[in-house]
This record gives structure tokens, C-alpha cells and sequence, in this order.
């Protein structure tokens, strides 16, 4: 259903407020050069610290932007089930092919919890919902047995999974079958995703080389093993640059070097380190992608 290069879509702001046009001319941008899709109000969107306005205007700009071009998936996930199906509704409303639910966060649920969670989402509204497991962020991780149990849902049809194990793919695979969309959400290991079964990439770094990351994916498709390589070489140092202090802090520093956002953020993150500043420069310049 969804493959491919899909950004995490970050957020500009301006002098506190959401930047519209510079969003809009980034999801125009972000199309132009290939990606396979747009991830709106994601964490790399800052979404803990968006009003639920500010989210849904920002899929309304993502659905318009993309024009059927490309699928829209909305991020909709909070940790109150309650709070999570209304913008999933919203979602669905703005026009979003799917929405992307984050494990909830520091509630910490047990699996059944888990399930019973996602089971409400998914007897709410009538959309396809993308896990989102990132156990390193919300302090809860969905085990294969939970997903395989979800997956038998009619709207549940993938994960995004920022758990780093790439034996877990494989394993997915096995458990829950053919069918279940795998996307990593570690740009890093991407293509030792792949490698292991899954189907694309919801990305960060694609924020800034919205090219780069789609010939990528587009060359394993090809079975073109070398160019994947040859680009997977050229944009490492930028994924480690990209994740030297808490994301989206370095992407969005490193869009405003390209002129596609301020490098502001809103508290509790704080603007980069000259230290590491400077890091992302350098890998930007090394990935071509500023002189």
C-alpha cells in the first residue's frame, strides 16, 4: 500500500507560529523531487506541541499540496485513545489516505492495552492506521503478538518501526504475513530494512534530501544494488548529523541552510549547539547538498 521514501514532515515555524507558506512550498518542494509520500504532525513535526488546529491544518496543506500525487498520512496519535480517535476523524476529514497512531507515551500500557487501544481507533473510524512503534520515545514496545492480533483489523495495514532490530522485520514477516506494509523509521538502517523485508522508509533526512532518499529506494526497487549503495554511502555521515542532538532540532537547522524553514523550534527543545552546528554543515556539504 505505502512504499518507498515517505518524509516525516517537519514543521516550520515562525516567530512562534506555524509557517503556512514555507510548509506548503516544502511539501511542493518535497513532491517535485520525488518523495513517495508526506507524513504530516509526526514527531519530527514537533506534533506533542501543535494544537489540534495547527495539525489539522497542516494535513489540510499536505492533502492539498499533494493532489492525489502522492498518499498523505496524517500523524494522529496521543497517548488518550479518546484524543487520538478525534484526530483521526479530523484526519480523515482533511482528506488523508492513512494516519500514523504513535504507541501512547509515558502511560506505558500493557499489550493488552496496546491492542485495546489501536482496536478502538480502528472501530472508530474508518482509515488505514500505520503503527507507530518507537519504544526509545513513548517507553512501550508493541511485541510481534500484539501487532499480528491488530493486523487481523480491517483498518490496521502497517508499522513504522523506530525500533532498530532488524531481525524484527523478518519475524514480522513470518507472524503476521505478506500483506502488513513494513516501513523502517530509522534512516540509518533503512536499507538493512529493506534488505529484511520491508517496503520503504518514513524519513528524516528526507527533510533535506528529498532526492537522494527516493533514487534510493527507487534503486533497490530497480534491483540497482549499486547505486543504493553509492547513495546510502553519501547520506550516512548526514543521518548520524541529522540525530547528534534530539530530532527534529538538527533537520530543521540543516532545512534552513537549503532556505526551506527557520531552524526554529518550540520548548521544551532548544536551538542546536555551535558544536554541533557545525557537524551538520559539514555533512550537508559532504552529501552535495549545499557548496
Amino acid at each position: 500500500m505505502f512504499k518507498g521514501s515517505l518524509v516525516a514532515l517537519i514543521t516550520p515555524f515562525r516567530e512562534g507560529k506555524v509557517d503556512e507558506k514555507a510548509f506548503a512550498e516544502l511539501v511542493a518542494w518535497q513532491l517535485a523531487e520525488g518523495t513517495h509520500g508526506l507524513v504530516p504532525c509526526g514527531t519530527t513535526g514537533e506534533s506533542p506541541t501543535l494544537s489540534d488546529a495547527e495539525r489539522q491544518r497542516l494535513v489540510a496543506i499536505s492533502v492539498e499540496g499533494a493532489k492525489g500525487k502522492a498518499p498523505v498520512i496524517a500523524g494522529a496519535g496521543s497517548n488518550a485513545t479518546e484524543h487520538t480517535i478525534e484526530m483521526t476523524r479530523a484526519a480523515k476529514a482533511a482528506g488523508a489516505d492513512a494516519a500514523l497512531i504513535v504507541c501512547p507515551y509515558y502511560n506505558r500500557p500493557t499489550q493488552e492495552g496496546l491492542y485495546r487501544h489501536f482496536k478502538a481507533i480502528n472501530d472508530a473510524v474508518d482509515l488505514p492506521i500505520i503503527i507507530y512503534n518507537i519504544p526509545g520515545r513513548t517507553g512501550v514496545d508493541m511485541s510481534n503478538a500484539t501487532m499480528a492480533r491488530l493486523a487481523r483489523l480491517p483498518n490496521i495495514v502497517g508499522v513504522k518501526d523506530a525500533t532498530n532490530d532488524l531481525a524484527r522485520p523478518l519475524r514480522m514477516r513470518a507472524e503476521i504475513g505478506a500483506d502488513f506494509c513494513l516501513l523502517s523509521g530509522e534512516d540509518a538502517t533503512a536499507v538493512a530494512y529493506l534488505a529484511q523485508g520491508g517496503e520503504g522508509c518514513i524519513s528524516v533526512t528526507a527533510n533535506v534530501a528529498p532526492k537522494l532518499c527516493a533514487r534510493m529506494q527507487e534503486a533497490w526497487q530497480k534491483g540497482d544494488l549499486a547505486s543504493m549503495r553509492q547513495i546510502n554511502e553519501r547520506l550516512i555521515p548526514l543521518h548520524d548529523a541529522l540525530f547528534a542532538e534530539t530530532s527534529p532540532v538538527p533537520v530543521k537547522y540543516a532545512a534552513s541552510l537549503l532556505g526551506r524553514s527557520s531552524p526554529e523550534v518550540r520548548q521544551p527543545l532548544w536551538p542546536l549547539s555551535a558544536e554541533t552546528k557545525e557537524k551538520v554543515e559539514k555533512a550537508m556539504r559532504g552529501a552535495g547538498l549545499i557548496n
